[in-house]
């Protein structure tokens, strides 16, 4: 005994594709807006530092372990998914998260020395 399958309506098809879509876009434009954020975090830090803001060094400082964060668990996450050898994968990556990382200790490091603008 097969079953009888029946047919969705149109509009009910409509719905579910418009909303479906729509809530991704809504995610993704979240998730770019956010990204545009975290940088005009570390911009705007920058430029309270050259004002000399109060508020500047917390922002900056947050800006910076944001970064430390992200960059080393895309590296990680970047190594650990690619096949061996990754000497050269290895390479490249620590090319780029050991100045960035030590850029922002850096920057860490002189704005709890130098205290409050």
């Amino acid at each position: 005994m097969t079953p009888e399958w029946t047919a969705l309506p149109l509009p009910l098809i409509g719905w579910l594709y418009t909303l479906i879509c729509g809530g991704a876009l809504a995610i993704g434009a979240w998730l770019v807006v956010g990204v545009h954020l975290s940088w005009i975090l570390g911009l705007a830090g920058g430029v309270g530092i050259l004002l000399g803001k109060t508020w500047s060094a917390v922002v900056l400082e947050f800006f910076c372990w944001v970064l430390i964060v992200l960059v080393t668990l895309t590296a990680v996450s970047r190594f650990r998914a690619a096949e061996p050898p990754r000497i050269t994968l290895g390479l490249s990556l620590a090319l780029f998260v050991v100045p960035v990382l030590a850029f922002c200790g850096a920057t860490i490091y002189t704005l709890r020395a130098s205290g409050p603008p």
